[in-house]
């Protein structure tokens, strides 16, 4: 499977230059972002949904108001946008990069160097192996270490310190692993790249027949061409006087943030030489998609993982999905519901509902919630792990903790899981009677089945009326019809 380039638009917005000591995005950094996002929503008028996938990296993962701001962003861009975790943004970085990157014998490391925070993978041809996210980032190193655009020598040392801490925690595990071949993503990695080449700073390697057009990537980084950018950058006093040979704009402010960190990378994890390629993040969010609509949803894999590091029983978490989903079937698709995506995310729902068992049976379902929302679930969106999590909370026990939360909305799955896990508490395959469900407004729910068979089993007609009032407690009608 090959990605052929179309059309491509890019747009420097730097959303972490406006993230203040107290982590909120300021009003300029969000009039830019969604500025953006709307000429980008142009672009796409016209895809499907299924066609599109847009996600949030670091400075939404810790903007206290990054919540408003995406839901501005995806009125403006049309689509839903996923905030994704540290270690997700890791894994598609790689997928990108090793699709584009040459063979290699053994493990590659790659290394990218974000706006606010940096990727480490180690992995062997297409999967990745070992992931890292650390908050350190051009963008975020720039303000903090380099403000208003000053540069010197004792900046850069302290620069160059604090990234080499952040480095070190992971550094015993990577050099673990080992590596054959090193490769810088994206922005950070290119622009150092294209410096080093244009101003001549790589010295001999270059001369050898070892530039990037014998590895099949897009450039060079070496730890002599580092130090030399160093060197020349620190001619100057302010970063608007540097004079390098094609110093692009919009990397002018970033530059000694991005450097420093490159350097404290290859001083700590003993690198000499990095590869270059462009594709990154977006190429693997767009192979990731691609896996999806041709039936390789990463998302399933991690749910199969989970259910076998936690000992799922396989047989109730099939007969409860499979009947929840069927209660779903039988409710009408509103026109904003992917219902592919509701059934898929149900299904995931039973076979992780009692994940947390592995912790204890008293109060399960609040472990279950606990591992789906904190776990590291390749994959999944931030989004998709909250309402996983919310589903897994509130399939069994009280529903005030879920009518609290005023950004769940998930209420007809809920209704479906509910509904199968106090008809299949028997755990085993008793054949029920034909279960019709309704729900003939947006706030109420109607449940009917067989009288006779109701009858012959007390504890679950008991059962389904404490679920009626348990609805009922938080404002919904739930009407349980026995017929004959």
């Amino acid at each position: 499977m090959q990605l052929r380039t179309i059309d491509t638009l890019r747009e420097p917005v730097r959303l972490a230059a406006g993230l203040t000591p107290g982590k909120v995005l300021d009003d300029e950094a969000i009039k830019r972002g969604l500025e953006a996002i709307l000429r980008f929503g142009e672009r796409l008028r016209g895809f499907r949904p299924e066609q599109v996938r847009a996600v949030a990296t670091n400075t939404l993962r810790v903007a206290r108001n990054a919540q408003k701001f995406v839901q501005e962003a995806q009125i403006a861009l049309g689509f839903p946008i996923e905030v994704i975790a540290g270690v997700e943004e890791a894994r598609l970085i790689y997928i990108g990069t090793s699709h584009e990157a040459p063979a290699v014998s053994g493990n590659r490391l790659v290394i990218d160097v974000g706006g606010g925070s940096s990727e480490f993978i180690i992995g062997k041809g297409y999967e990745p192996k070992l992931l890292e996210s650390l908050y350190i980032g051009c963008v975020s190193h720039s303000i903090r270490f380099f403000p208003n655009g000053a540069i010197d020598s004792h900046a850069f040392k302290e620069a160059e310190l604090a990234a080499r801490r952040e480095v070190q925690v992971i550094k015993g595990r990577f050099h673990k692993s080992g590596w054959n071949q090193v490769i810088g993503s994206s922005g950070t990695a290119r622009a150092l790249a294209d410096l080093i080449a244009d101003n001549k700073l790589n010295g001999p390697e270059e001369k050898n027949g070892q530039d990037s057009t014998s590895s099949g990537l897009d450039g060079v980084i070496t730890l002599q061409g580092l130090k030399g950018l160093k060197h020349r950058l620190l001619d100057f006093d302010h970063i608007d006087r540097v004079t390098l040979i094609n110093l692009k704009e919009d990397r002018r402010p970033v530059l000694p943030g991005g450097l420093s960190i490159m350097l404290a990378i290859f001083d700590e994890l003993g690198i000499e030489r990095m590869e270059v390629s462009d594709a990154a993040l977006r190429v693997g969010v767009l192979y990731d998609l691609l896996g999806r609509t041709q039936h390789h949803d990463m998302r399933f894999v991690t749910v199969e993982q989970f259910m076998t590091r936690y000992a799922v029983d396989r047989e109730q978490a099939h007969r409860l999905g499979t009947l929840a989903a069927e209660f779903l079937s039988q409710l009408p698709k509103p026109s904003h519901e992917s219902r592919s995506d509701n059934l898929a995310l149900l299904a995931w729902s039973a076979n992780l509902h009692e994940i947390g068992l592995s912790i204890s049976h008293n109060g399960y379902h609040k472990h279950s919630a606990y591992i789906s929302a904190n776990a590291d679930m390749p994959g999944f969106s931030k989004n998709d792990q909250a309402r996983l999590a919310a589903l897994l909370l509130g399939h069994t026990g009280k529903l005030g903790k879920l009518s609290n939360n005023a950004n769940f909305s998930d209420w007809r799955m809920l209704f479906c899981i509910r509904l199968a896990h106090v008809l299949c508490r028997s755990r085993t395959d008793e054949h029920l009677p034909k279960v019709k469900v309704r729900s003939p407004d947006s706030e109420s729910f109607e449940v009917q089945l067989d009288h006779d068979w109701a009858q012959a089993h007390p504890l679950t007609e008991f059962s389904l009326r404490k679920e009626a009032a348990e609805w009922e407690r938080i404002g919904y009608r739930y009407t349980l019809k026995l017929t004959n």
